[in-house]
């Protein structure tokens, strides 16, 4: 997640974990756009302190949707609903940075729920589907807010898997599986 923070780097390439995320755009707040809880969770306890050890003034998630009348429940909402949201944040405050943070698999690909890029992206290699919607979420915010916006304003992050399965894995045991013991 924090990587997707910093300027996107080659398929396959380590991304720089110390370049500085705030002044490189001008601006210190950061808005997470979530699907549930945990996502949640994990930003407010976990993330926020180390990003506001590299310079950001406030981070903040919050559950896609009306949380009131969903009840907490989280889970992906319809593009329309969730493009709204990151438009009227973006509009609101032009010194906030916004992002998402979706799993690829839980996001609807057809109907009025459809999130930009995703039916593409079902039919590629398995490498370039987050950034195929990632890029597709990218330009219709862009479109959404006109010529004059920042587009390094909004990054979108979209997961190949789900969250909760980070929480479980063995991190000696996938590194080894990916050759970087």
């Amino acid at each position: 997640m924090v990587a997707g923070l910093q300027p996107r780097p080659v398929v396959g390439k380590e991304r720089d974990w110390r370049s500085p995320g705030p002044r490189r755009i001008g601006v210190s707040r950061l808005l997470v756009h979530v699907e549930g809880e945990t996502e949640e969770t994990f930003v407010n306890e976990l993330l926020r302190p180390y990003l506001y050890d590299r310079g950001y003034s406030a981070v903040n998630a919050r559950l896609m949707g009306n949380a009131r009348q969903r009840s907490r429940r989280g889970g992906v909402k319809g593009w329309a609903e969730v493009k709204k949201d990151i438009l009227g944040h973006l509009k609101q405050d032009a010194g906030r940075l916004v992002t998402t943070m979706v799993d690829y698999y839980g996001l609807p690909q057809s109907g009025n729920k459809t999130w930009p890029g995703r039916k593409t992206a079902g039919g590629i290699v398995f490498a370039q589907k987050a950034k195929t919607v990632e890029d597709a979420l990218l330009a219709d915010i862009s479109q959404g807010m006109g010529g004059a916006f920042n587009a390094d304003r909004f990054i979108p992050y979209v997961m190949m898997h789900e969250f909760e399965a980070m929480l479980f894995s063995d991190c000696e045991r996938f590194g080894r599986g990916i050759g970087r013991e």
